[in-house]
């Protein structure tokens, strides 16, 4: 397998089966006016030559309904891994977790904390809100890979969950958001930086990650991206499209994510494509450098 694509999601048109009940109460953009569902998202991937995906639930039009997903996984399981959406903060959080991962099939789960928008408010006082000490526990103990949604300025809350949960495997969404501002030195850099000691910390290189370092001035994307790949190591990193949540073909955002990363060395190139991937959700790979 070549490409593992970390960050996808996919809609269903049956609105009366999978009702619209987003996280927030406003559905997303995208999956107003671009939704792909799951049969397209499988065409799509054949055509950008991707083996498997992550199938990241769709909170912003779903809320924490995980049934689409779900079914999605279940028809392409050799295709998909799936990632959840749970309240954190419920009374029923570890035992909805239960269900959806030993039950419905899947991977990993999500939390979303801070996404520069006011659709999805943040839950309780962020990451170390203490109730939800027992999902961390859980996902630590079953080395569940849980993908946070963040900004880098969040960094030292989920440096408290760590200190406490140091075995958790972490996946920070579009890098973390990292602030490239204040020039060439890159101060604010410092903030994710933090992160680089836990092991199981991995960064997704994304199109809002990208978008956002190039609107930054005076940014460099190529040093930024050095200077992560040096801060984490690259086996530490890898991509994800965000299709169809991103505009353009799974194709041309696969493409642009690739041609920012011609600098890695083969080898790493092909971890960050596919090889990291492949080792956190725990599935076979081929990876081909050439």
């Amino acid at each position: 397998m070549r490409y593992f694509d970390t960050h996808t999601h996919a809609i269903s048109s049956d609105t009366d089966a999978y009702p619209v009940r987003p996280l927030g109460g406003r559905q997303s953009e995208w999956s107003r006016t671009r939704p792909v569902d799951v049969s397209g998202l499988i065409r799509h991937l054949d055509a950008a030559g991707i083996e498997r995906a992550a199938l990241v639930h769709a909170s912003t039009m779903y809320g924490f309904d995980n049934r689409y997903a779900a079914d999605a996984l279940a028809e392409y399981p050799d295709r998909l891994v799936g990632v959840c959406a749970v309240d954190f903060l419920s009374d029923t959080a570890v035992p909805d977790l239960r269900y959806w991962i030993e039950e419905r099939g899947f991977s990993g789960v999500r939390i979303r904390v801070s996404d520069g928008t006011t659709k999805v408010p943040t839950p309780g006082a962020g990451l170390s809100d203490g109730r939800m000490g027992a999902v961390w526990d859980y996902v630590e103990s079953r080395g569940v890979p849980v993908c946070i949604q963040m900004h880098s300025k969040d960094t030292g809350k989920l440096v408290q969950v760590l200190d406490a949960h140091p075995a958790l495997t972490v996946l920070l969404d579009h890098a973390g958001r990292p602030d490239a501002g204040g020039g060439p030195s890159y101060p604010r850099l410092g903030e994710l930086g933090q992160l680089a000691r836990f092991a199981g910390v991995h960064l997704k290189i994304t199109p809002p990650a990208l978008r956002r370092l190039e609107a930054e001035p005076g940014a460099d994307v190529t040093e930024v991206l050095r200077r992560l790949a040096d801060t984490f190591g690259t086996g530490r990193l890898m991509w994800g499209s965000n299709f169809p949540a991103s505009d353009g073909t799974l194709q041309d955002l696969r493409d642009s994510i690739e041609s920012r990363l011609s600098w890695l060395a083969p080898d790493e190139r092909a971890n960050v494509l596919g090889g990291n991937a492949a080792r956190v959700y725990h599935v076979p790979v081929t990876t081909d450098s050439h």
